[in-house]
């Protein structure tokens, strides 16, 4: 299938190599054209000048960027995909955003006859990478019938959940039960050093046990070495409870443990760690130990 994908970030750049070891024929846009060169360097496919010139004739354009504002760019703007997309064509929006932003999107796609899916996922860099993503979407059946071979190049769920918006209010779920998982086990690590435990030798016992999740099979090696230079940013993590919170504020679901935790956060901002990964609420607990 001929296909665009727009963003060749941590998680767009492996993503699109899967979709081009598929057989895909691929074009990619990135805001940082040197990137692009990059990822063409090593895969098969072409580089576009704008999203309009990768989506043109593409059968599925794929989008994985920022923020809202970066989607309504890449999409609706006056080089956006959708003004060069022809009608049957679709938009697979992986970009974490509001649902608002997806319903938005589909409504605009809608009247020129072009498909949309918000379909953001989980799994982290290294999901893209091994092409193991779980992907939530929202939209109508037949474009995800037509999306869902192409995907499963680099997802092993991919799930429709409901019209236009669920996959996105799915990936708030997802968010919103990751936040509260991260903050226990970085107070768990914290308080067994505290208490002159062998952090280690508890958590290859209580992994074993009812405690044992994803953060902690794979973050907690690198919490008790401090090593945060990784993974999924403190400051994307933000944005995504962001949008989490202003939905719970409009739906009047109570999120207490989601607010903490999103402060927590900004006081790792605060100590300078936009940029670490989202486990690092463990070094904000270590610095309170310390004073």
């Amino acid at each position: 299938m001929k296909v665009a994908f727009l963003g060749l970030g941590v998680m767009g750049f492996p993503m699109a190599r899967h979709l081009a070891a598929g057989g895909h024929e691929v074009a990619v846009y990135n805001r940082t054209r040197a990137r692009a060169e990059r990822w063409a360097a090593e895969n098969p496919g072409r580089v576009a000048a704008t999203p309009a010139d990768a989506a043109r004739g593409a059968a599925l354009v794929f989008t994985c960027v920022g923020r809202d504002e970066d989607v309504r760019e890449v999409v609706l703007g006056a080089d956006g995909a959708l003004g060069a997309m022809s009608a049957g064509a679709a938009v697979v929006d992986h970009t974490t955003t509001s649902a608002a932003l997806a319903r938005e999107v589909a409504t605009t796609a809608a009247a020129r006859g072009v498909g949309f899916l918000d379909a953001p996922v989980s799994g982290g860099q290294q999901g893209a990478e091994k092409g193991l993503l779980t992907v939530m979407a929202g939209g109508d059946a037949s474009t995800f019938a037509t999306a869902e071979p192409v995907v499963a190049c680099y997802a092993r769920t991919f799930r429709l959940l409901g019209p236009a918006g669920a996959g996105q209010l799915a990936k708030m779920v997802n968010q919103i039960c990751i936040a509260g998982l991260i903050e226990g086990l970085a107070e768990g690590l914290h308080f067994a050093r505290a208490a002159g435990l062998d952090a280690q030798a508890v958590i290859d016992v209580i992994s074993k046990g009812a405690a044992q999740s994803w953060q902690m099979e794979n973050r907690h090696a690198t919490m008790l070495a401090g090593a945060y230079e990784h993974g999924f940013a403190v400051d994307w993590v933000r944005k995504d409870l962001g949008y989490a919170l202003d939905e719970a504020r409009r739906n009047g679901a109570h999120l207490p443990v989601t607010a903490l935790v999103d402060q927590l956060y900004g006081e790792v901002q605060e100590m300078g760690g936009g940029r670490w990964d989202t486990s690092s609420l463990l070094a904000r607990l270590e610095r309170l130990r310390r004073r």
